[in-house]
């Protein structure tokens, strides 16, 4: 069975919304993991929720943040 293609749109009940939020992010973070280890490459990513909580994965051991921080220090210097 064929499941329908579902229209992209905000969900107005904020408590739908927070649960949707969760199930999608944590299915996220699940998928950058097997991206990292099925094709050997270092995965970042970076998930700010609505009550801008943050959220990160890194597949190497350097804080993703950490690199993110120096990358853009290096950046504006440059």
């Amino acid at each position: 069975m064929v499941r329908g293609k579902t229209e992209m749109k905000r969900i107005e009940n904020a408590a739908s919304r927070q649960v949707t939020f969760s199930k999608r992010r944590n299915g996220l973070l699940k998928k950058a993991f097997e991206l990292s280890v099925l094709c050997d490459v270092e995965v970042g990513l970076i998930v700010f929720s609505p009550r801008g909580k943050l959220y990160e994965f890194s597949s190497s051991s350097l804080s993703l943040s950490l690199s993110l921080s120096l990358s853009l220090s290096l950046c504006a210097s440059s």
